[in-house]
């Protein structure tokens, strides 16, 4: 189960919209991509090692589960304001917190074999379809980014509508990300929507 949320705002700052527009990238984006870069880094020898560990033992390491978890509700924060989808500084580092974003991911325990089967297929029966896809909705989502900017901009109001269906792009490559990182156990439904939103249309189609 995920939890992925930015919830949408009645009002939007004007003043904080043109900021980042204008400066974000260097008071926001340069600072914590730096570090965020570190953190990837660091991630990238912790995925090795976890991949040996779980082929060997059949053990998911916490640890593995709790830094990824970390860096995703860091790299929402970040993600949020860049994409002016909420107001405010995100905080800094892994034990970071916010009020204008929720991440939470269930730990769940990967078979052998099935960290085998994402580990040299997933890139073809769920990376491949899912990339394509979300390569059409990336540009519905930057034309909506686009024009939300104007209308947050004249109006100091954020589309709910829109900003419900930017989120629902960004949680879907997160999803889609964690699935090929061992860490979500189902297969990536095509859509944005939030878990709960599916679960419920599932227990809806089987009643």
């Amino acid at each position: 189960m995920l939890t992925f949320e930015v919830p949408h705002q009645p009002e939007y700052s004007r003043g904080e919209l043109l900021l980042r527009t204008i400066f974000g990238w260097i008071y926001i984006a340069i600072p914590h991509g730096l570090l965020l870069m570190l953190c990837a880094f660091v991630l990238w020898f912790m995925s090795i090692a976890t991949f040996f560990i779980i082929l060997f033992t059949g053990v998911t390491p916490r640890w593995y589960y709790e830094w990824v978890v970390q860096m995703q509700r860091w790299g929402l924060r970040v993600g949020s304001r860049l994409y002016n989808l909420a107001d405010g500084y995100p905080a800094f580092g892994l034990n970071g917190t916010d009020d204008k974003t929720a991440f939470d991911l269930q730990f769940w325990q990967i078979s052998r074999g099935e960290l085998l089967l994402r580990t040299f297929f997933g890139i073809f029966y769920a990376g491949i379809p899912h990339i394509l896809a979300l390569y059409v909705r990336y540009i519905a989502t930057a034309v909506l980014l686009f024009l939300a900017f104007f209308v947050v901009l004249f109006t100091g109001k954020y589309p709910e509508n829109w900003h419900k269906f930017n989120v629902g792009t960004i949680r879907w490559g997160v999803r889609l990300n964690l699935f090929l990182g061992w860490l979500y156990r189902d297969y990536p439904p095509f859509a944005g929507r939030p878990d709960e939103n599916l679960l419920k249309n599932l227990d809806h189609l089987n009643s």
